[in-house]
């Protein structure tokens, strides 16, 4: 990363993620790493550090640099988990567990999104996450059961698809509620398959679309 993007991604660190609670090294080293500029769209890169979500085409968004965070700190995943993510999005968040170590699955309906995506992924230096256009409410049936899923749009709850993809004792991230406002929600599924939430503040994305979505 530049010398100029890497102050600002420091700055974004130390002024958003670390001053509204995010803690984990191992999130706090991927977004000081991660160059969150070649994950936006040209006449943004301005303001690609910045505490807000932008634009990336198609009516999606990608998210502010502290709700990635949150979500991240949120699945408490380590080096070599397998990870399921439910919309690539721009792909900034793919790349931020992908730094992380995880094992990386994502699924993107909009093929266009995807195809821009991977270029960027690619362009950062993360060739190793597993790329699939479809319905990502369906889940991953083919490599679970996954030790966590995030999910980066917003449902009325979660598929029951992806808690039946998730392994005892994994944890699904995700935002429920309506199309309007939401809650960040994490299921953790006890051992014999019980499900435990829990929530942890509002938020607001873009609607989950798909079989079991909207």
């Amino acid at each position: 990363m530049r010398d100029a993007y890497r102050e600002k991604a420091k700055n974004m660190v130390d002024g958003q993620l670390k001053k509204r609670g995010i803690s984990d090294p191992a999130v706090l080293e991927a977004f000081e790493n991660v160059p969150r500029h070649l994950f936006v769209p040209e006449n943004f890169k301005d303001r690609a550090y910045s505490d807000s979500a932008l634009p990336i085409g198609e009516g999606q968004t990608i998210s502010q640099p502290y709700i990635v965070a949150l979500m991240s700190e949120l699945l408490k995943a380590k080096r070599g988990d397998k990870v399921l993510e439910v919309g690539t999005g721009s792909g900034y968040q793919a790349a931020i567990l992908a730094f992380m170590g995880v094992k990386l699955y994502t699924i993107e309906r909009k093929g266009g999104l995807l195809k821009k995506a991977k270029g960027s992924l690619k362009k950062a230096g993360f060739e190793g996450v597993l790329f699939k256009e479809g319905d990502g409410t369906l889940g991953w049936e083919e490599f679970s059961p996954y030790s966590g899923i995030i999910v980066t749009a917003a449902g009325k709850d979660v598929p029951s698809p992806l808690l039946e993809q998730l392994q005892e004792n994994g944890r699904l991230v995700m935002p429920a509620g309506d199309r309007f406002s939401q809650e960040m929600v994490v299921y953790e599924k006890n051992p014999g398959g019980r499900i435990v939430k829990e929530k942890y503040g509002g938020c607001r994305f873009v609607p989950l679309i798909g079989k079991y979505g909207w």
